[in-house]
């Protein structure tokens, strides 16, 4: 059962930066980054940013040029870095990963393509 530990979420002011990290407990072919807003647990979590093993990395357009995903293959570890960060941006963000072929399946930003999720870090930022 992989297993995923994400790190580095908080609080920070607008225009502020966060790095958040997930390492995996091993191998994966891609992994990615959703979040999910307070107040719609209800719906589906949005895919922010994913990374496959090729290095091809995908971004939601809410974040492109904001945010970057990277990844350091040895650690089996993920990173996202938030820069310019605004307040809509609050959000609990999941780390998540899938071991079930190379390639995103749907895109890479789609809940459903993801088998391993982990528990989640709070991202606030206040204006």
């Amino acid at each position: 059962q992989l297993q995923l530990v994400e790190s580095g979420g908080g609080s920070v002011q607008a225009g502020g930066s966060l790095r958040l990290s997930c390492a995996a407990s091993g191998f994966t072919y891609y992994m990615g980054w959703f979040r999910q807003a307070p107040g719609r647990e209800r719906d589906a979590r949005e895919g922010v940013a994913a990374i496959d093993s090729d290095g091809i990395t995908v971004y939601a357009d809410s974040v492109k040029g904001r945010f970057t995903i990277s990844q350091d293959s040895a650690k089996n570890t993920v990173y996202l870095q938030m820069n310019n960060l605004k307040p809509e941006d609050t959000a609990m963000y999941y780390c998540a990963a899938d071991v079930g072929s190379p390639g995103f399946t749907l895109g890479g930003l789609n809940e459903e393509e993801y088998m391993y999720w982990g528990q989640g870090t709070q991202v606030t930022v206040s204006s």
